[in-house]
C-alpha cells in the first residue's frame, strides 16, 4: 500500500476550513467595537453547544445536599471531605482546605485536575508512597497544597470521569478515566463533558458560597492539561470566576487538539463553526487570565500557544486597553507539566487589584 491511496488529512482539513466562518471571531468585534454584545452572545452559544444551558436547567432546583464524611488536621490548614448532588444521584466528592493562620473569610481557589487517575488525591498531596510523592512535586502538581499555603481556602475535586467520579468498569481496570465512554453517551444526548465539568464547577462555588469562612467574591481557577481545559471554558461560561490561570493547556485547536493525539473530553462537536480557543479566551476579558506553558510541551506546542496568545492579548487590548498586564503568558523550562513560579504572585496581585 503506498501513501498515495491513504486518507489526505491535510486535504480534508483545508477543505474544512475553507467551508466555515467561525461567528465568533474576534476580528468582527474588533472592527465593530461592540464587545459587551460579542460575548454576551458567544457566551449564550458556547453553553448551549456544550450542553451546560440544559443541564443547569435540569438541575437548577436540586438542593446541595453536603455530606461531610471527613475533618482532618495538618500543618497550616485543616481538610474536610465533603460530597454534594450536581445531578440527582450524582455526587461531587472534593476536600475543602482552609488556612488555619489569618482571618477569614478567605478568597477560594478552585483546582481541578487533568488526566491523572487519582484525580483530587495529587492535588491535595495523598501519596502512596515517596516515589509517587517525588515524581508529582517533580511536575509541581501539588496545586491544592500550594493555594492553601498562599492563604486561600482551596477545593480540591474529582473532576468527572476520574477516580470517585470514574465508572466502576474502568475504576476496577484500573484505568486512568472514564472519559471515553462518558463522553460517548453524554454527546448522544447532546452534552459534553466540557460542559458537564463547567456545570460541577458551579455547584462547587454554590457550595462555597454557604460557607461563611469563605471569599466568593474573589475565586480563582486553576489546574494544568485537563484542568487548564477546565479553568479556561469555566472563566469563559461561568463569570463569578474572577482570576484564570490554566496550565499546560491553552493553544490553539487546530495546532493542539486538532493536530496531536488527545482524549476524547477535549471535543466539543461544532466549535470551529463558534471560534478558536483564543476566541474563546476572550470571553474572560477583562478578568485576569494567566497562561502557563511549557515550552517543550508536545502535545501543547509553544509556537501554537504563542500564537493563540496573541490574538487573545489583542482581545485584551481592546476591551481593556488600560490594563494590558491582566492578560498574560508565562512560559516554563520543561514540558507538558505544571509551573508555579508565576502563578501565585500574578493572582496575588490580581486580588489586590479587584479590590
Amino acid at each position: 500500500m503506498t501513501d498515495s491511496i491513504l486518507f489526505a488529512t491535510d486535504k480534508y482539513m483545508a477543505n474544512l476550513d475553507d467551508s466555515v466562518v467561525r461567528t465568533f471571531d474576534y476580528k468582527q468585534a474588533l472592527d465593530g467595537g461592540d464587545w459587551t454584545q460579542w460575548q454576551r452572545s458567544f457566551r449564550k452559544q458556547l453553553s448551549s453547544l456544550t450542553g451546560l444551558t440544559e443541564i443547569r436547567e435540569q438541575n437548577l432546583h436540586l438542593p446541595l445536599s453536603p455530606r461531610v464524611v471527613e475533618v482532618q488536621s495538618f500543618p497550616g490548614y485543616r481538610r474536610e471531605k465533603i460530597y454534594i448532588a450536581t445531578e440527582p444521584g450524582i455526587e461531587i466528592p472534593f476536600y475543602l482546605l482552609l488556612p488555619t493562620e489569618g482571618e477569614g473569610p478567605f478568597p477560594l481557589v478552585l483546582t481541578p485536575h487533568g488526566h491523572l487517575r487519582k484525580g483530587k488525591e495529587i492535588y491535595a498531596g495523598n501519596y502512596i508512597n515517596p516515589e509517587e510523592r517525588e515524581e508529582h512535586l517533580a511536575s509541581e502538581a501539588d496545586i491544592a497544597l500550594q493555594a492553601v499555603a498562599e492563604g486561600y481556602a482551596t477545593i480540591c475535586m474529582d473532576v468527572r470521569g476520574f477516580w470517585e467520579m470514574s465508572r466502576v468498569e474502568e475504576f476496577s481496570n484500573n484505568w486512568v478515566c472514564s472519559c471515553n465512554e462518558l463522553q460517548k453517551r453524554a454527546f448522544m444526548y447532546g452534552r459534553t463533558l466540557i460542559g458537564e465539568r463547567v456545570h460541577d464547577m458551579g455547584r462547587l462555588i454554590d457550595y462555597a458560597a454557604t460557607r461563611t469562612e469563605i471569599d466568593t467574591e474573589k475565586i480563582t481557577i486553576t489546574g494544568f492539561s485537563g484542568g487548564g481545559t477546565v479553568s479556561l471554558f469555566t472563566a469563559a461560561l461561568d463569570e463569578r470566576i474572577s482570576v484564570c490561570v490554566p496550565g499546560a493547556y491553552f493553544c490553539t485547536f487546530a495546532g493542539s487538539i486538532m493536530n496531536v493525539p488527545h482524549c476524547l473530553c477535549n471535543f466539543i462537536p461544532g466549535i470551529m463553526k463558534l471560534g478558536e480557543m483564543y476566541d474563546i479566551a476572550g470571553l474572560i476579558a477583562p478578568r485576569p487570565l494567566l497562561i502557563v506553558n511549557g515550552v517543550d510541551d508536545p502535545i501543547f506546542p509553544i509556537e501554537h500557544t504563542r500564537e493563540a496568545f496573541a490574538h487573545t492579548r489583542a482581545i485584551y487590548e481592546a476591551i481593556a486597553p488600560s490594563h494590558p498586564d491582566r492578560c498574560e503568558l508565562y512560559e516554563g523550562n520543561g514540558g507538558h507539566r505544571y509551573f508555579k513560579e508565576r502563578v501565585w504572585p500574578f493572582v496575588r496581585q490580581s486580588n489586590r487589584t479587584e479590590e
